[in-house]
């Protein structure tokens, strides 16, 4: 496709007047900017009346050279599919906001004694779930406190349907047995009542309900019973004073505010608070990229339509800034299959929830400037000290083994003045002799940079290794024999006794190593560099370690052939449930006599 030969305006006078989605091209043929239009042919033809375009405009239209484009039914129908190609080809010239996993619910399984879970996924609805909650934190808090207060189950089925005796949550008083039928089905269904009430923020209902059980467990004088309930309300009201943002109506919403920095940066902070039966959950806040030229009705209108594509959304959005809704309200209530309210200049209560969302964002904002500005000075000073003038995109490698087993290699990637989590990778190093630290240097890098040769990823600025002359060595060699020489590396040795600020800079052509003083400030970002490597290496390995040991054991168990191994894995549900379970239980496995049951149990403990 030629950029020569590319005529926009007769291409937008062929389109249709129809909505749907076009796909700016440049000459490589990427997608540089993805969009939506009621009208194809108006849209389209908007971006080629020069005197209307702005600086950013032209920048983008001046690469063009094809527009592809999609008919759908509907604008809500665009809009989706925009945001899922959004999401998908990350196009430079579109708002985009990082799209993190989902979001984590508290889920209260459908069976004769529900399970309580922490669960991030797809919801089926055939099980009741709460939430979502900004962060996995808030989830496992809120599983503890239901564990203390209402002694729900948290395991598996596997491991519920064959236990004899209770566990030990039962006796350190976090569940109440149901197991082994030590409570009745309809008392254990109440406390999920009581769980299912307090999740939905009706915590004084739950109260009122438990102290009338107390009431009535006394007048019975069943004062054991009674003294659990007593429990259980004490529990709750140092919870509720804990709550210190508390609504007084039942809100359900999710409130959005945007502010942007005033230094000339252009940099955006969208925060949002979530509010579930009134109470605060917690807050989340997000920076986008590629913002420069847009307003904050452009930003705020692309972090809705791109946040809640296949999530769950709450009954009412509660935002600042006044956008097009028609066609985003109308995707967002096919999604819920209910009404969803975007509600734009709020007031009373609701005003004072986007205060807060506000400060919040503002906070934030502070926060990633002042560590943004701590990281382009670590980084200029690293440049200059290693006479590097361009200095971005560094990627870090490490090795994790135990005396030579599951070798795993790991490489972080620092950029845009952050470590670039997506980015990061493992390599499960095979075929080689175990131990051999330079040989899977070797085979990381080449798995590595052979995408690099040809034609895929981004060719790094810098390339640490962590080690001595060795790992140099090898990593020169590989690098050669790649053609990539030219990219700057160097091993970053550990110093003596292992001590942060004593590690040397090791140079593949130097004759003598670098060593920066303890305080220096593009040394700390090596050493934050490498340090994550380390991380995410060992994370990798023990991993990969772990699932090696657990299913090795049970086939160096004698009497244990692939048959029985497979009826013990299927019963328990994995070996995690084998390891947790009692010889009694062993032995109920179909194959497993008495004796080999002892014999496992002791082969595992």
């Amino acid at each position: 496709m030629s950029e020569a030969i590319f005529d926009g305006k007769v291409l937008a006078a062929a389109l249709p007047n129809l909505p749907g989605v076009y796909r700016m091209l440049n000459t490589a043929g990427e997608v540089i900017y993805v969009g939506k239009a009621i009208d194809l042919r108006k849209r389209v033809s908007s971006y080629f009346q020069k005197s209307t375009l702005g600086p950013r405009i032209q920048l983008m239209v001046s690469q063009i050279a094809g527009i592809e484009t999609t008919v759908t039914r509907s604008e809500a129908e665009a809009l989706l599919l925009e945001n899922n190609l959004i999401k998908s080809l990350t196009p430079r010239y579109n708002i985009l906001f990082r799209d993190d996993k989902s979001y984590p619910y508290v889920k209260l399984s459908q069976h004769a004694f529900p399970r309580l879970a922490f669960y991030r996924g797809t919801i089926d609805h055939q099980h009741q779930y709460f939430g979502p909650f900004p962060n996995a934190g808030v989830v496992r808090e809120s599983i503890q406190l239901l564990q203390k207060v209402f002694r729900l189950r948290t395991c598996e089925d596997s491991m519920f349907h064959h236990r004899t005796g209770p566990c030990l949550l039962y006796q350190i008083k976090r569940c109440s047995g149901p197991c082994v039928n030590l409570i009745k089905q309809s008392d254990y269904l109440a406390d999920v009542k009581s769980a299912t009430l307090f999740l939905q923020g009706k915590q004084s209902e739950v109260i009122n309900t438990i102290a009338e059980k107390m009431r009535q467990a006394s007048h019975r004088m069943n004062y054991e019973q009674a003294a659990v309930f007593r429990d259980q309300m004490q529990a709750l009201r140092k919870i509720q004073e804990k709550q210190f943002v508390d609504s007084v109506k039942s809100l359900d919403a999710d409130v959005i505010a945007g502010v942007k920095a005033l230094d000339g940066s252009e940099k955006i902070c969208v925060n949002l608070v979530m509010i579930r039966g009134g109470l605060h959950l917690g807050d989340k806040s997000f920076f986008p990229q590629n913002i420069h030229g847009y307003e904050m009705v452009d930003v705020l209108e692309a972090f809705i339509a791109q946040h809640y594509l296949n999530r769950s959304i709450p009954p009412m959005i509660i935002i600042d800034t006044k956008i097009q809704m028609k066609a985003l309200q109308s995707l967002l209530t096919e999604q819920a299959n209910r009404k969803v309210a975007i509600v734009s200049n709020p007031i009373g209560e609701r005003r004072m929830w986007l205060d807060m969302a506000t400060a919040n964002a503002h906070l934030a904002l502070k926060q990633l400037l002042q560590r943004q500005a701590s990281q382009e000075d670590r980084l200029h000073i690293l440049q200059q000290t290693l006479n590097l003038s361009n200095l971005s995109r560094i990627e870090c490698f490490d090795i994790s083994h135990t005396a030579g087993e599951a070798t795993v290699a790991a490489c972080v990637v620092y950029d845009h003045f952050t470590m670039q989590n997506n980015e990061y990778r493992r390599y499960n190093i095979t075929g080689i002799v175990p131990g051999d630290d330079y040989a899977a240097m070797k085979q990381a890098l080449q798995r590595r940079y052979v995408k690099i040769v040809e034609g895929h990823g981004k060719i790094p600025d810098l390339i640490l290794i962590d080690g001595g002359k060795g790992q140099v060595s090898a990593a020169q060699e590989t690098l050669t024999e790649l053609g990539l020489a030219d990219i700057p590396f160097l091993g970053v040795a550990k110093g003596e006794d292992r001590k942060p600020g004593l590690e040397q800079l090791v140079f593949p052509l130097a004759e003598n190593p670098l060593k920066l003083p303890a305080d220096h400030a593009g040394l700390h970002l090596i050493q934050q560099i490498r340090d994550e490597a380390h991380r995410f290496a060992i994370q990798g390995h023990r991993a990969r370690r772990n699932k090696a040991r657990t299913v090795s054991r049970l086939e160096e168990i004698a009497g244990i052939g692939a048959k029985r191994r497979q009826s013990l894995l299927g019963r328990f549900g994995g070996m995690k449930g084998v390891l947790t379970a009692s010889i009694e239980e062993l032995q109920q496995t179909e194959g497993i006599s008495q004796a080999l049951a002892e014999r496992i149990y002791q082969e595992l403990h």
